[in-house]
């Protein structure tokens, strides 16, 4: 969930202050790291799940107001856009019961918000992209009220200077432009947290790149927008897309896009956060009145708020967070790497699978005594990431020691080893490790996750006669009645 801000106007003042607090930040966070003054005791995780909001008839609902105060829960927080919300789910152990406990916390949440929902004219469905979402839907009076929104719309297209070519070549073709970055709604996902040491933050935010590609393969679920079949996770190149600042100019150039895969491994923490400084001017360039380096010269433990606000308009995949927990004497600061590249959906222990899968793996991979980065360029581990978004389960991908290989043969065969390996290291049950990697494993050998589901149900509809976006609508109120038995997506019935 992104900071809140009030609307306001910026001057070359407010741009040259909030510079200079930048590189305050990271002269102090420098110190920080030396001094190693971070909690990274205990393994913890969290959760954010963006959800849509569906009416009766599966088109999108601009009612997240009104649901929000039905569902009154500080947990459920606004999205982009008004048939948006989000729910964050409060931070944990990775370790015994945590996955089975989990999913029993957000199952009930969902379940009792999506009650409540309805007495405001809202359904909620989990799932990468809303199938039935239309150009006409994502205007721009669809944003959600909270001024932030307006001022980022308002601060990237300034920053462009003409509007958005969205443009993505899948099994069919996508050219519109938009005039708005209302677009970006329909891109929902589940964004998982780890919090880790400044020592080996590196090695965790390493190997999450290095396998965000497998996780694309093996979760994607996003085959559809504005009624065309493009890629399996469509929701890449859509948010790559639509907040992208640059002019066709600056892209010739080479200037680097704001959502950003990244161009090299990294040695620390402190390379991500120079590099936003370093090529990224500010959006909102918002400055607080505390100084960080006369914070810690007072013993003080400095929030840095201009360094998460950059931060947070920079839309890596795997992204850096810094934060401070507590206050005053009790204040700790902590780091984590939050991983974006997955899809919200289809179900709760859908989701929670594809969770196993990545915190597995990049524990046994950031441990590991030959790390993979070692073996196999980034160029590689950024190839393997369009490839599981354009082709989903069906995607090749390339592997040290394997070389290109279909991703199910990859998972199967090396990826969930290691998989296991690291949530018994974390202290998992075996139980749960076995059931949410099983579904991975079974994803793989049936070759359905939702994507493929969603795919193969609306060819099917429209073998039968209903034209696709007829059918569209249909396949989401299947999908919608599937989500909600929380069966694992690849045991899901298809049309005969």
């Amino acid at each position: 969930m992104g900071r809140d801000v009030d609307h306001r106007e910026f001057t070359r003042a407010d741009r040259r202050r909030f510079r200079d607090k930048i590189r305050r930040s990271l002269d102090a966070l420098t110190v920080m790291l030396r001094e190693a003054k971070f909690d990274f005791e205990r393994p913890m995780t969290g959760l954010e799940i963006e959800l849509n909001l569906v009416d009766d008839a599966g088109e999108p609902a601009n009612v997240n107001a009104e649901v929000l105060a039905s569902i009154a829960d500080p947990a459920f927080q606004t999205e982009i856009a008004q048939f948006n919300i989000e729910i964050n789910v409060a931070p944990r152990e990775l370790g015994g019961p945590a996955f089975a406990d989990l999913e029993e916390e957000v199952r009930a949440s969902l379940n009792s918000a999506d009650e409540r929902a309805r007495t405001s004219g809202g359904r909620m469905v989990m799932i990468g992209v809303l199938p039935t979402l239309m150009p006409r839907h994502v205007k721009i009076d669809s944003l959600s009220k909270n001024p932030r929104y307006a001022l980022l719309n308002e601060q990237i297209l300034a920053a462009r200077g003409e509007d958005m070519h969205l443009s993505i070549r899948g099994v069919e073709s996508l050219s519109t432009y938009t005039d708005s970055i209302t677009p970006e709604a329909a891109c929902t996902s589940v964004q998982l947290h780890l919090q880790v040491s400044p020592a080996e933050f590196a090695s965790y935010w390493n190997a999450a790149q290095a396998i965000a590609g497998a996780q694309l393969a093996v979760g994607a679920n996003s085959p559809f927008l504005f009624g065309m079949q493009l890629w399996r996770e469509t929701r890449i190149p859509l948010f790559e897309q639509v907040t992208d600042t640059r002019s066709e100019e600056l892209k010739e150039q080479g200037v680097r896009p704001r959502v950003w895969f990244g161009e090299r491994w990294v040695t620390s923490v402190f390379d991500l956060f120079e590099e936003n400084a370093r090529y990224f001017p500010a959006l909102l360039p918002i400055c607080e009145p505390e100084d960080p380096i006369e914070q810690l010269a007072a013993g003080e433990i400095p929030e840095m708020a201009e360094l998460a606000l950059h931060n947070g308009t920079i839309y890596r995949w795997n992204r850096p967070i810094y934060a401070v927990v507590g206050s005053g004497d009790a204040a700790t600061p902590h780091l984590r790497v939050e991983n974006r590249v997955l899809p919200a959906g289809p179900t709760v222990v859908d989701a929670l699978a594809n969770a196993a899968f990545y915190y597995g793996l990049v524990r046994t991979l950031a441990t590991s005594t030959r790390p993979v980065w070692t073996q196999m360029s980034f160029h590689a581990a950024e190839e393997n990431f369009h490839a599981g978004a354009r082709d989903g389960i069906d995607a090749e991908l390339y592997w040290p020691g394997v070389g290109q290989v279909p991703a199910t043969e990859l998972v199967l065969r090396r990826l969930l080893p290691l998989a296991h390996e690291g949530l018994a290291a974390f202290g998992v049950a075996d139980a749960d490790r076995e059931r949410l990697l099983g579904i991975i494993e079974q994803r793989c050998l049936t070759g359905i996750n939702g994507a493929a589901w969603q795919v193969r149900t609306v060819q099917a509809l429209q073998e039968r006669g209903l034209e696709r976006v007829p059918a569209l609508h249909a396949m989401l109120e299947r999908y919608v009645e599937h989500m909600h038995a929380n069966q694992p997506v690849h045991t899901w019935e298809l049309p005969a």
